[in-house]
This record gives C-alpha cells, sequence and structure tokens, in this order.
C-alpha cells in the first residue's frame, strides 16, 4: 500500500508539472503564428506586432532571477500560484484588448507571470525528486514544454480558425485559472525552504558563470533554427506540407531527446551526459552544414540534431539542479534567463550571418559556438 502511495504521489507531481509547462509553452509557441491575424485586426505591420514577443521575452529574461532568489528564500509554491494566477489574468487581458497599447501591457504581464513559473516549476521538481530519479523527472517536465512546440500551438491555430485569436488566449487563461487551485493543492507539502546557512553557501558569480554554458547553447541552436524555415523554402524549395514534416521531425526529436536523457542521467551522471551531448552537437550541425540539400535525409538530420540538441540542455540542467541543490531556485532561474539571451543573440547573429554570407554558412559558425558551451562545460568544476 505504501509502495502505491508513493507511485501515486510522484504520478501527480509529475503530471502537474508537466501539464502546467505545457500551458505556458503553448502561450509562448503559439503567439508567433497567430502575429498575422493580429496584425490585421490592429492594422499594424507584422514587425510592429512582433513587439508582443520581444516585451514577453524582456521581461522574463529581467524578472525571472528575481522570483528564483524570493523562492529560495520563501519557499516555492507561492509564486508559482501567483504566476498563474498573473497568467490567467494576462492572458484575459490579451484577449479582450482594445488597443495595441492594452495588448503590450497584458504580454508584459504574461511575460512576468512566466518569469514566476516555468523555472520554479523545474525547481519544485528537483526538490520532490529522489537524487537517484531527478533526471528523469526534469527531463519528464520539459517534455511538456516541448511537446507545446508541435502539440499545443496547432491546436491553438485550429481554435483561432474556428472562433478567432481571441479565443486562444481566454482557453490559456481558463485553463491557468484551474492550473493555479491545482498546483495549489499538490505542492502543499513540498514548500521546503533552506536554512539561512545553506543560503549564504550559493556563490552567484558562480552560478552567472555556470549558466553561460546555457547561453552559448542557445546561440548555437536557435541562430539556426529561427531561420530554419528560410533555409529549407528559398534552398531546397520545400512546399507548405514538406516544411510542417520538417519541423514535426524537429519537435518529435526535441521531446524524444529529452525524455530520453534522464534515464541516461540518473544512470550515468547528469555531467558526463551533458558534456558528451554538447560535443556530439558540435558533429550534428556541421553534418548538418554539408548535408542540408539532401532531400529526404534533411528530415533524419533534423530529428538528431533536436534530440542531441535537447539531450544536452535537459541533462545540463539535472547538473545544475544538483550542484546547486540549495539555491536550485536561483540557478534554474537564471538558466532560464540565460536561455532566453541566448536566444535573443541567436535570432540576431543568425540575421546578420544569413545576410553578410548566406545561409549555408550558417551551420558551421552555429557548431563553433557549440564548441565554445563545449569547453566551457568541461572547464567547469563543481
Amino acid at each position: 500500500m505504501i509502495d502505491i502511495r508513493i507511485n501515486l504521489n510522484e504520478a501527480i507531481y509529475l503530471l502537474t508539472g508537466w501539464v502546467t509547462l505545457f500551458i505556458i509553452g503553448t502561450d509562448l509557441f503559439v503567439i508567433s503564428p497567430l502575429l498575422p491575424f493580429i496584425a490585421i485586426e490592429y492594422e499594424i505591420t507584422p514587425a510592429v506586432a512582433g513587439w508582443l514577443v520581444s516585451v514577453f521575452s524582456l521581461m522574463y529574461a529581467i524578472s525571472a532571477p528575481l522570483f528564483g532568489w524570493f523562492s529560495d528564500r520563501k519557499g516555492r509554491r507561492f509564486f508559482i500560484v501567483f504566476g498563474l494566477l498573473l497568467f490567467s489574468l494576462a492572458n484575459f487581458l490579451t484577449a479582450i484588448s482594445s488597443s495595441f497599447a492594452m495588448l503590450i501591457a497584458s504580454r508584459i504581464f504574461a511575460g512576468l507571470s512566466v518569469a514566476s513559473i516555468t523555472p520554479l516549476v523545474y525547481a519544485i521538481i528537483g526538490d520532490t525528486a529522489l537524487p537517484e530519479r531527478r533526471g528523469v523527472w526534469l527531463s519528464t517536465v520539459v517534455s511538456g514544454h516541448l511537446m507545446a512546440l508541435w502539440a499545443g500551438a496547432p491546436i491553438g491555430i485550429l481554435l483561432e480558425q474556428f472562433l478567432g485569436w481571441r479565443s486562444v488566449f481566454i482557453s490559456l487563461a481558463t485553463f491557468a485559472a484551474l492550473l493555479s487551485i491545482l498546483n495549489f493543492r499538490v505542492w502543499a507539502s513540498i514548500n521546503r525552504v533552506p536554512s539561512a546557512e545553506a543560503q549564504r553557501k550559493g556563490n552567484a558569480l558562480k552560478i552567472i558563470s555556470a549558466v553561460s554554458v546555457t547561453t552559448f547553447w542557445a546561440i548555437a541552436m536557435y541562430a539556426l533554427y529561427v531561420f530554419l524555415g528560410t533555409g529549407l523554402v528559398l534552398y531546397n524549395h520545400f512546399s507548405s506540407s514538406e516544411l510542417a514534416t520538417s519541423i514535426t521531425a524537429y519537435g518529435i526529436g526535441a521531446v524524444t531527446g529529452s525524455l530520453s536523457s534522464g534515464r541516461v542521467t540518473d544512470k550515468i551522471g547528469a555531467r558526463m551526459v551533458s558534456i558528451f551531448s554538447t560535443a556530439m552537437l558540435i558533429g550534428i550541425l556541421n553534418l548538418l552544414g554539408f548535408c542540408f540539400s539532401s532531400g529526404i535525409w534533411v528530415y533524419l538530420l533534423l530529428f538528431l540534431w533536436a534530440f542531441i540538441g535537447y539531450t544536452s540542455f535537459s541533462s545540463y540542467q539535472a547538473r545544475l539542479a544538483e550542484e546547486f541543490s540549495e539555491t536550485r531556485g536561483i540557478a534554474l532561474a537564471l538558466n532560464n534567463t540565460a536561455l532566453y539571451i541566448g536566444i535573443t543573440l541567436g535570432s540576431v547573429l543568425g540575421g546578420f550571418i544569413i545576410t553578410k554570407w548566406g545561409f549555408f554558412i550558417l551551420p558551421f559558425i552555429c557548431s563553433g559556438v557549440a564548441l565554445i558551451s563545449s569547453v566551457i562545460s568541461i572547464k567547469r568544476k563543481v
């Protein structure tokens, strides 16, 4: 009976974390395909509509470390529930916005709310899991976030076709409100606050140095991913269906890589897996550069790229959760900030490279950036 109860509790913890990050990820990934409809309704250019993504990302990057720092001192549950309620309100405001200024304000609140949810869900899962199962648990909830890339976002797009884009945000607001109740109940007994002495052991500079690995990883991944569609259409002459198949292959690779990394991480150690997978990322990016126009083989290469890339991300996140056990909130929050900084820098770098030298050089430069990430990861001391 005891074993059954423990297993049931574990399932509830994981399901709560997974569904929460799936809803948050859907909000993140669905906004991009909805921008054309928003631009038409507010009579603005697509570039101006893109500010909705920019203000969200900027607010997230700035405020995530603050919530992580507070959660290490006051506990995680309050801030996760607060974030979900604010997320619900922000999406409701997005749905009823009568002006573009109001829409921008709502996405600022959305970025603030997600900064209080995503890294702290990772942190509380790390707090809850047994050390020998932490890799599996973290990789499982990460897969919820990634599943939104190829499941949540398409569902949102279908909803837009039948009920309009505002219905997407009404739905997200409703789910978030319900999830705030679920998270409040589920994490009631998992509200551990480290001692003041343990908190003082956290070294901010050491954490910042550690998460720089993620910044370079994100540049290597997203400098290419942001312009992947451009490359496939302009240089491989892919149709819309072939492009959709490519993104699906990438999305399945990302989810599979995240899920499979957890079990391997728990068996041979997060440090070993993170170092090995980041080193493999260098190779697959070079291979992708050489074989980008290889016809249907590109689907396999995109799957392998995402598989290896997200194995690297998930295992490194498990490594941070293990190394900074007493300041896990701030460490994982800063890691998410580092991720968003890397995504932003990667998109800028990718745009500069394809303008200056063309698309085909991009995978090789991304491979060089992955090499920097790998070197830092190897040289880091616990």
